[in-house]
């Protein structure tokens, strides 16, 4: 129990520990109805707590919990313990007048219920029957409180079971089955909980794939993509980040037809806005959304994107929020993640890149060629090619004067002592003259040769072989008529 943070961590048997915070916990449930509400005054550590699971581990965050228990059933959600009912504001003012009088007689007067969506034009029959299954779910959940913690008490049904009680309705035309433990399933439910349903569910006999035969596979490489095109040509680019999913809109291959700028940028939003739900929808992406329209100069088409953007998640029944067009014209809005979604569920962590999505050099790399681009020759010895003390360096093959040229600078000295014959302890003094050294100066210095092996220095070695040991300077030619102060100052000095 964590009192600076309002929440307590759960042990729920499955390695990670989940989290409960204040504002989850039954407060009636564990005698403390009234008051001041301090979640270490409930809880302590060892203790055994009734919780449900809301949101499923995601990365490296654990699982969410709460105390306040419900059941979702086909027409209705069971609340045991609570003093409220309530119904979908997507049905008619009329249907929930009627839903209201009916659920009044079949609700114990010690719990509530939630009406779903689907609960539209169903008899006092079936909600009665589907309460009361409900119920007697609750009840069999609390006889197993008594064992030993941590244990599972009740899970939610198959995925399939889920997929009928949640979608399936009089919009669908045929509900496919395939495979008869799947048959076995979903057929009983159907009968059970939407008679009249039943025919519209079919047993899938063709040769293959169900899936094959629909082309969903096909839908479902294309839903894990990155990139997704628009009608006209625009493409939509979908990353995911620690923090939040970003979705970046290009015009792509759409480039009007006719107009202006303007007008082909608001058709190409409009399409992206569109698309935008869709794919997370069918993505099933939840968290923070952030999305990076086009800029578009009238203030009259940013507000007709932003309501396209606001109708097509009107048929979203996942909770969703759209928050204002930010100073940058990016749209943020949130998404209620409750498990996982399609990316997580068809793909693990690259064991490479840990799910970084790049390879990191210790060098480097090279764009042309994809290789780490060190630099430098390599030399044994050394991961930089250092020299030790009193080692010397092989000589490499003599350049021509006329390469060694092409790369002296004015700031460069001229003339310098041999790196094969000096030692660290004998490094041949440099002197920079100012940046007024012409190359005409240059031209009188005698014929040299480079080490490229070399790193530590500038060292030439003159043409006659020569290696002097003094100090040696090189004034630099200066116009006629323009002493240089300080150079005669530097060469009195020597």
């Amino acid at each position: 129990v964590l009192p600076a943070m309002e929440a307590a961590f759960v042990d729920i048997g499955r390695g990670r520990n989940a989290i409960l915070y204040a504002g989850e916990v039954d407060w009636a449930g564990l005698g403390k109805p009234d008051g001041p509400r301090r979640i270490e005054e409930v809880l302590k550590s060892g203790q055994a707590v009734l919780v449900q699971v809301t949101k499923d581990p995601v990365g490296h965050k654990g699982a969410r919990l709460t105390g306040q228990v419900s059941l979702p059933g086909r027409y209705v959600v069971f609340v045991p313990g609570g003093a409220m009912s309530g119904i979908s504001r997507k049905l008619p003012d009329t249907e929930r007048t009627r839903l209201k009088r009916v659920l009044k007689d079949v609700v114990p007067d010690d719990s509530g219920v939630i009406v779903r969506t689907a609960a539209e034009g169903a008899s006092e029959e079936d909600l009665t029957h589907d309460v009361g299954r409900l119920r007697a779910q609750w009840e069999d959940i609390v006889k197993k409180t008594s064992g030993n913690a941590p244990q599972l008490l009740y899970s939610e049904p198959d995925l399939a079971i889920k997929v009928v009680r949640d979608l399936f309705n009089e919009d669908f035309s045929a509900l496919v089955v395939s495979g008869d433990d799947a048959w076995d399933t979903i057929e009983p439910y159907v009968s059970y909980v939407a008679s009249s349903l039943r025919d519209r569910v079919q047993r899938w006999t063709g040769d293959g794939d169900v899936f094959a035969a629909h082309r969903i596979d096909e839908q479902i490489a294309k839903a894990l993509d990155r990139k997704v095109w628009l009608p006209s040509g625009g493409s939509l680019v979908i990353d995911r980040t620690e923090a939040m999913t970003v979705v970046d809109v290009n015009t792509g291959k759409f480039t009007g037809s006719g107009g202006n700028l303007e007008e082909t940028v608001t058709k190409n939003n409009l399409e992206a806005a569109e698309e935008t739900v869709r794919q997370l929808r069918l993505r099933d992406i939840g968290g923070i959304v952030v999305i990076d329209f086009i800029d578009m100069v009238l203030e009259a088409n940013r507000d007709l994107v932003l309501r396209r953007l606001v109708e097509c998640l009107g048929r979203d029944r996942t909770k969703h929020q759209v928050a204002e067009v930010t100073s940058l014209g990016l749209v943020q809005m949130t998404r209620k993640r409750i498990g996982t979604d399609l990316l997580e569920a068809f793909s693990e962590p690259c064991e490479t890149c840990k799910g970084r999505g790049v390879i990191i050099h210790h060098e480097p790399v090279d764009a042309a060629a994809g290789l780490p681009d060190t630099g430098r020759e390599a030399v044994p010895g050394g991961r930089r090619g250092r020299r030790r003390r009193g080692e010397r360096t092989a000589p490499s093959e003599a350049v021509p004067p006329a390469a060694v040229a092409e790369h002296v600078t004015p700031m460069e000295p001229a003339v310098a002592a041999s790196a094969d014959e000096l030692t660290d302890a004998e490094t041949p003094a440099v002197d920079v003259l100012p940046a007024s050294t012409t190359d005409a100066g240059l031209a009188d210095a005698p014929t040299t040769t480079a080490d490229p092996a070399s790193t530590e220095g500038a060292g030439a070695t003159s043409a006659d072989g020569a290696a002097p040991r003094r100090r040696s300077r090189r004034r630099a030619q200066r116009p006629a008529g323009e002493p240089d102060a300080q150079a005669e100052q530097i060469g009195a000095a020597g």
